[in-house]
């Protein structure tokens, strides 16, 4: 795996409400599936808002993703 360039916080395009909840799921490891249990959502909204959120943290994996939301304090 390549290292991957992150943005500083300050660089993030700001996510909702609803992406920071996902993003907070994702870093507890848990799966589309789960999510979307928990939140009353469909699987498809959560795939839609993980790679809304991917997109806006400038990231290509999930995993990349909850590595950056840990290290800047964004759940």
């Amino acid at each position: 795996m390549q290292p991957t360039t992150v943005q500083s916080q300050s660089h993030f395009m700001p996510l909702s409400s609803r992406e920071r909840e996902v993003l907070k799921l994702i870093t507890e490891g848990a799966s589309n599936p789960e999510i979307a249990r928990r939140l009353y959502l469909s699987p498809n909204t959560i795939k839609t808002h993980v790679r809304s959120i991917l997109n806006k943290l400038g990231v290509e994996h999930r995993l990349q993703a909850a590595v950056v939301a840990l290290r800047h304090g964004l759940v």
